[in-house]
């Protein structure tokens, strides 16, 4: 994936024309992100994933005519219905959308409402979706195309907490963004069930930076939104936003 990323960024520049890969996870979005760095490419790239908290993201290469992306040319938005007396949900969506051959990588966030759902796919797959995602299992489902820019992005419900910790450390922050103990925390990123933005990491110890994302299997998601100052007994004042 990498190799690819490096390939199409390195045709963008060579022909000054717009190129973009298929949607990324955020995993593979960071990686992509840090192999750019690593290869001296700073600028002429950005990520889209047609609305502003997308997870799913492509990375998208500009020519230096372009300021940014043009999403309508790279993907399109799909919004799909259902009989009110049923419920679907993000897993049964998306195993119908697979069902028909679509792969992961044509598909951006899947944005999930009370009988209807917005979904983000690539430009390229809209008509024939629009024609033939007609059901998900027994569900009877109708779909057309609609505006990236009416997409219904659920809101999401966040938890400020605010709190002090003697260091920066993964387990120390995350037994604040989880209400347990650090030792309970440390426990927890030992069994492997943790990922430091975006990442599996086993290190209690493991530094964090204001910006970072923890998100624990079973558990939730929460990011480290501020880091204040120290108090004069030694310990720093952190805000964390915990997704609910």
């Amino acid at each position: 994936m990498l190799a690819h990323v490096l390939d199409r960024c390195e045709q963008s520049r060579t022909r000054n024309s717009p190129s973009h890969t298929d949607f990324l996870s955020p995993a593979e979005a960071r990686s992509a992100e840090e192999a750019l760095h690593a290869a001296a490419y700073h600028d002429g790239w950005a990520f889209a994933g047609g609305y502003a908290r997308a997870e799913r993201r492509m990375l998208c290469f500009l020519p230096d005519w372009q300021d940014e992306p043009d999403e309508a040319e790279y993907m399109a938005a799909l919004r799909v219905r259902w009989h009110e007396t049923e419920e679907l949900t993000h897993r049964d969506l998306l195993g119908s959308l697979m069902a028909l051959g679509v792969t992961r990588g044509k598909l951006g966030d899947i944005l999930v409402s009370p009988r209807s759902a917005d979904v983000i796919v690539a430009a390229e797959l809209a008509e024939h979706l629009a024609d033939e995602w007609t059901s998900a299992g027994h569900v009877r489902l109708h779909a057309e195309r609609i505006a990236l820019s009416a997409l219904c992005v659920p809101e999401q419900k966040v938890k400020e907490i605010r709190d002090t910790v003697a260091t920066l450390r993964l387990d120390a922050v995350a037994s604040v963004g989880f209400s347990m103990s650090r030792a309970k925390a440390a426990e927890l990123i030992a069994s492997g069930r943790v990922q430091l933005n975006h990442r599996e990491t086993l290190k209690p110890d493991a530094p964090m930076r204001e910006g970072d994302v923890v998100s624990a299997r079973g558990v939730g998601k929460f990011e480290l939104a501020e880091v204040g100052g120290l108090s004069r007994k030694g310990r720093r004042g952190i805000v964390v936003r915990r997704y609910l």
